[in-house]
């Protein structure tokens, strides 16, 4: 095959890079996402990016490594970039249970290719930007929520040999020693770049690879996506490494920016043309305020998108807001996040959202008198002031809610992991809030990660509940509130049946690590326990079916779709060129 010539190939890398060959009980940390324990769900930044490239002349291709050796055992990154020859390699480290993958895709991307440079973005890249830059394998690190013009610049430079040292964001190397230029490029308006979801059609056809452009495994059964409104917040909630506090110091955002009604909405029928799956918008439209919030909802009505639309809510919205939505959106719904059902332990996280169990329980009544398909709550463990007598008190309340006798309202309930977000206000201030932290640097969190299981990977613990605790609670908490959806109809039997089977086996298995690590087990030991871990790794605490929404029997419009390759193909989409791929 004849090597495949890019300007920029986009790895996203697994959590742990060499998870095939490891024995670890992850646990829950992902059961209330999309995708897996290996976090293969990319960010909504690879979009972005290639789009502002592609549109100024530039190849890209976008790689989901985590996805591809999560489906594919023979699937061999080196082998695999062996017939690439990009220009650059960009991977993220957006979130930090990525620390251990994306370092070591670097270290594969630097040995097959030693002259290619690599590039780290992403919050937690921008968070330890001089720290990334003593491995030797990175060559340098774009820091901020919005990197498309800097990347672009520092392809050109690169190419053209000129300085780096006007890029704004960039952190590298000058004569051997770690710069930073200013981080300057904070842009005030989303609507520079497109978001376009044909691209993905486009570089499936162009590098006759549509596995690695697909955003988690299972997409193709639940083809859910995301609609990103707004990049900062207004809230201070202390556990946030994307709270407002975080954002100032570390994407210079002193304030939310959003996209502009009309690009939302484009965005949305653009999704809506070529897929009938539910689209999320998370980030809460209502802090751009209530105008702001009306104009996106008439914008998507105007464009008659029939696609679920999902709302995340940060606040007890207005119940005159729901109104609206009910009566432009022929289906919709929402999911809130209180975190506690307990005040004290709620405000102490909040930082500006105003959550009253009561207050929220009249929103709740009311918003299911409307159409929406489904209400969505969500609890978290290892909160501050929060006790394992707490967490069972929250089930309690859980059942309160489902007495409200309508199962369009579901509960949920997971542990806050593995770790704290790096710049939030409890990894900053940790003895303020109560917390104990158990890592500081990249190489720290690098090692926590391959522990045996995951009472071990968690970076802390509270002076509430040891991590032994927190594990404890999560899994009491997940077993009660399996037994509370059975009884009021929220799950059926046979689910409920392999959600208590699986917190059992957990629990089993957890017992049998702890053993063997007390016992001073060798590698050998774990080895044997792979196929339990292997089984357990996933849907520990709920069902992640219960995440999605009611599947079509079509999920996609593929008319549109084969006609959408055609343009490609033939170049007739704007920006396109005819394909060489067929």
């Amino acid at each position: 095959m004849a090597a495949t010539h890019v300007d920029l190939l986009l790895l996203h890398p697994p959590s742990v890079y060499d998870f095939r060959e490891k024995s670890i009980l992850y646990g829950p940390v992902s059961d209330m996402v999309p995708s897996s324990v290996m976090f293969e769900l990319y960010p909504i930044g690879f979009l972005t990016m290639a789009q502002y490239l592609e549109e100024r002349g530039m190849r890209t291709r976008i790689v989901n490594v985590a996805l591809r050796m999560l489906t594919d055992k023979r699937f061999d990154l080196e082998r695999f970039l062996r017939k690439q020859r990009p220009k650059m390699i960009g991977i993220d480290l957006h979130w930090m249970p990525h620390c251990h993958g994306a370092i070591e895709v670097a270290r594969v991307a630097k040995r097959v290719h030693p002259d290619v440079p690599v590039i780290f973005g992403g919050l937690s890249s921008s968070y330890f930007h001089e720290e990334l830059l003593e491995y030797p394998e990175i060559d340098f690190v774009l820091r901020g929520d919005s990197t498309e013009p800097p990347l672009h610049q520092l392809l050109l430079a690169l190419e053209r040999g000129e300085p780096l040292d006007d890029i704004p964001n960039l952190t590298w190397r000058k004569d051997g020693v770690v710069t930073a230029n200013a981080l300057t490029f904070v842009p005030q308006t989303l609507d520079y770049v497109d978001v376009r979801p044909e691209l993905l059609i486009d570089m499936a056809i162009r590098y006759r690879d549509l596995e690695s452009v697909l955003p988690f495994n299972g997409w193709l059964r639940n083809p859910t996506t995301m609609v990103l409104p707004l990049k900062g917040c207004a809230f201070e909630c202390t556990t946030c490494g994307s709270s407002a506090t975080t954002c100032t110091h570390l994407t210079m955002r002193k304030k939310p920016v959003y996209r502009s009604p009309i690009s939302l909405a484009d965005n949305l029928a653009a999704i809506g043309r070529l897929s009938r799956g539910t689209i999320v918008i998370p980030g809460d439209l209502l802090q751009g305020g209530l105008g702001y919030a009306t104009a996106v909802i008439d914008e998507i009505a105007a464009r008659g998108v029939s696609n679920d639309i999902c709302f995340e809510f940060f606040d007890v919205p207005p119940i005159e807001f729901l109104r609206h939505i009910d009566a432009k959106l022929p289906t919709w719904s929402f999911e809130v996040s209180p975190e506690s059902h307990d005040p004290v332990v709620r405000h102490a996280m909040e930082g500006g959202a105003s959550y009253d169990n009561e207050a929220m329980e009249t929103l709740l009544r009311q918003a299911l008198e409307l159409r929406c398909t489904r209400i969505d709550v969500f609890y978290m463990i290892g909160l501050q002031y929060q006790t394992y007598e707490s967490v069972m008190e929250t089930i309690d309340y859980c059942e309160h809610l489902f007495e409200f006798g309508d199962p369009r309202l579901q509960c949920f309930i997971s542990p806050m992991g593995p770790f704290l977000d790096p710049g939030s206000q409890i990894f900053e201030e940790p003895e303020r809030f109560g917390y104990r932290k158990l890592a500081h640097t990249v190489e720290e969190h690098r090692q926590l990660l391959v522990q045996p299981s995951w009472e071990h990977i968690l970076n802390y613990e509270t002076m509430w509940m040891t991590r032994a605790q927190l594990v404890d609670a999560t899994y009491d908490a997940a077993e009660r509130l399996n037994a509370l959806k059975l009884r009021y109809g929220r799950i059926a039997p046979k689910r409920a049946k392999a959600v208590a089977d699986g917190i059992a086996g957990a629990r089993a298995l957890r017992e049998r690590l702890n053993a063997a690590m007390a016992n001073g087990a060798d590698g050998a030991a774990f080895e044997q326990l792979r196929g339990d871990i292997a089984r357990l790794n996933h849907s520990t605490v709920s069902d992640k079916q219960e995440l999605f929404w009611q599947r079509h029997v079509f999920s996609f419009k593929l008319n549109a779709i084969a006609k959408a390759g055609l343009d490609y193909v033939f170049g007739r989409r704007p920006g396109t060129a005819p394909s060489t791929a067929l």
